[in-house]
């Protein structure tokens, strides 16, 4: 089993930053990809960013948000900068690991609130 801490969510003012944290722990052999999701009320869950060797964006964030991962504690980041109103959700952190099967594992979620 693989768990997920996320940290690093808040209230900020529209143009602000915020830095995300999400860390895996438990028992497992490996870790594939990892990434962030979010999801607004109302809406369904979307991609963030994604991480495996290579990055992935959703449009609405390119050149403001930066997804990066530390291999050697099994943890990512997400650098949000420019935050915008609709940025507001509840960030899921996700990761791909093998421990015996392939699945996928979510975080709880943080709150990131952008005022306007």
């Amino acid at each position: 089993q693989v768990q997920l801490a996320e940290s690093g969510g808040g209230l900020v003012q529209a143009g602000g930053s915020l830095r995300l944290s999400c860390a895996a722990s438990g028992s497992f052999f490996r870790i594939n990809a990892m990434g962030w999701y979010r999801q607004a009320p109302g809406n369904t869950r979307e991609l963030v960013a994604t991480i495996a060797g290579r990055t992935n964006y959703a449009d609405s964030v390119k050149g403001r948000f930066t997804i990066s991962r530390d291999y050697t504690k099994n943890t990512i980041y997400l650098q949000m900068n420019s935050l915008k109103p609709e940025d507001t959700a509840i960030y899921y952190c996700n990761a791909r690991a093998d421990s015996g099967a392939w699945r996928d594992y979510w975080g709880q979620g943080t709150q990131v609130t952008v005022s306007s």
